[in-house]
């Protein structure tokens, strides 16, 4: 298969990115592919996440070289973490917080949730407050924009969820 951007060479990296539910797939060469900043050995498809992740965690290591957090809690070092791509408890989060942003960062774009939030099947009071409040700031955003039948749409679910909690 041949590059899609210089129909030259062969593609050695293949890739699809998704953005507002349209999918693209794209087809480059090496030297393509590092024109646009993508390293062809942190391709994601063949090598497993915790892989992936010591991969991601090397770039950048020179502005944080000397920095070897330990978490006051369970012990655990930031190597450890890189090796392993597995934090040892709850507080590692807030130790590694900065490794943790960057790492999410590189991995999904940015470091704030905007996916939908998962309702399990009996809901305490807790999550059904905070998927309320969030059918509420996406009902405002979609009336901001002016997008109407997403906001019905969003006005009926929230209707949903109180009339379930009754």
């Amino acid at each position: 298969m041949r590059c899609n951007s210089c129909s030259d060479k062969e593609a050695i990296m293949h890739f699809t990115q998704i953005v507002d539910n349209e999918v693209t797939t794209y087809h480059l060469c090496e030297s393509c592919a590092a024109e646009k900043g993508l390293e062809p050995g942190l391709a994601a498809g063949d090598q497993p996440l915790t892989d992936l992740m010591a991969q991601l965690s090397e770039v950048g290591r020179d502005e944080r070289e000397g920095d070897d957090g330990t978490c006051g809690y369970c012990g655990l070092e930031l190597d450890d973490f890189k090796k392993s791509g597995r934090l040892g408890c709850s507080h590692c989060y807030v130790t590694f917080e900065d490794h943790l942003r960057r790492l999410l960062r590189r991995l999904h774009g940015s470091t704030d949730h905007v996916g939908k939030v998962y309702l399990p099947p009996d809901p305490t009071e807790a999550q059904r407050r905070e998927r309320l409040a969030g059918l509420k700031r996406r009902l405002d955003r979609a009336v901001d924009r002016e997008d109407f039948e997403r906001a019905a749409v969003l006005r009926d679910q929230i209707r949903e969820l109180e009339a379930a909690q009754g």
